[in-house]
């Protein structure tokens, strides 16, 4: 299984957060508090982790789901929910866990 991890450093974690929430339970099962939510997405299920200084969110990508297409979808949002900091990117990572035969 592959697990996609994008990092932003804010001090608005929490309201993009709850924000991306809101959106995507128009769409999918989602939900959320003040500093972490889930939500059921095509690519895959993704948790919202938001700390003082940052918003992380974690994708279980699903088999064969291009890691690239989520990061533009997430990335993309957030560039809509975080306009007054310029937001560009999500600092992302990748962690592939090689299924033993």
């Amino acid at each position: 299984m592959i697990s996609l991890t994008g990092t932003y450093d804010t001090p608005n974690g929490s309201r993009y957060l709850q924000q991306l929430c809101k959106h995507f339970a128009h769409k999918v099962e989602a939900q959320c508090t003040e500093n972490s939510g889930f939500a059921a997405l095509g690519f895959g299920d993704t948790t919202f982790v938001a700390t003082d200084s940052a918003l992380v969110i974690t994708i279980a990508l699903k088999g064969g789901e291009d890691p690239m297409d989520a990061q533009r979808m997430i990335d993309a949002h957030l560039v809509r929910f975080a306009f007054r900091e310029e937001f560009e990117t999500m600092s992302w990572s990748i962690d592939a866990h090689a299924a033993h035969h």
